[in-house]
């Protein structure tokens, strides 16, 4: 459940922990941020272990956050887009250091307590940059990011 008021110490913390706190919001922003605007049914390939259900979820709240925004094409069948919004520009940073964090921790974890998700490509072989780190499209089969075998 969300807060209404945020009146107590931490709270601008709690505030972004509630925006993009959520299963699957990290990997969305990730992903858009990488690879910049997805359609639905591509973000539900990029991200096999969600339903489609909870990704629209996901997405809805992010939207009415302001942090992406959603562009409805008139056509059949409906063609929807998601991208990041100038208010979601500034999540950039934190993302990147959220990643950073999680690869280093998962780094230094045993090899026994790292449990491999299903992998994906975000881009078909080609090189991608999300600020100063670059990305390489993994081959089916391969371990995600930050996970080493």
């Amino acid at each position: 459940m969300r807060h209404r008021r945020y009146d107590r110490l931490g709270c601008p913390v709690e505030a972004c922990t509630e925006v993009i706190g959520g299963k699957w919001k990290g990997e969305i922003l990730f992903i858009l941020f990488s690879d910049g605007t997805k359609r639905h049914s591509e973000l539900r390939k990029l991200i096999p272990d969600t339903t489609q259900r909870m990704l629209t979820t996901q997405l809805r709240e992010l939207e009415e956050d302001g942090v992406i925004e959603r562009k409805v094409y008139a056509q059949v069948p409906p063609k929807v887009e998601y991208s990041i919004s100038k208010r979601g520009q500034a999540l950039k940073p934190i993302i990147d250091a959220m990643w950073d964090w999680g690869k280093n921790f998962l780094d230094k974890l045993p090899k026994d307590q790292v449990k491999p998700k299903a992998s994906y490509s975000l881009t078909n072989g080609q090189e991608r940059t999300a600020g100063e780190k670059v990305f390489r499209a993994r081959a089916p089969g391969t371990l995600p990011r930050g996970i080493k075998a």
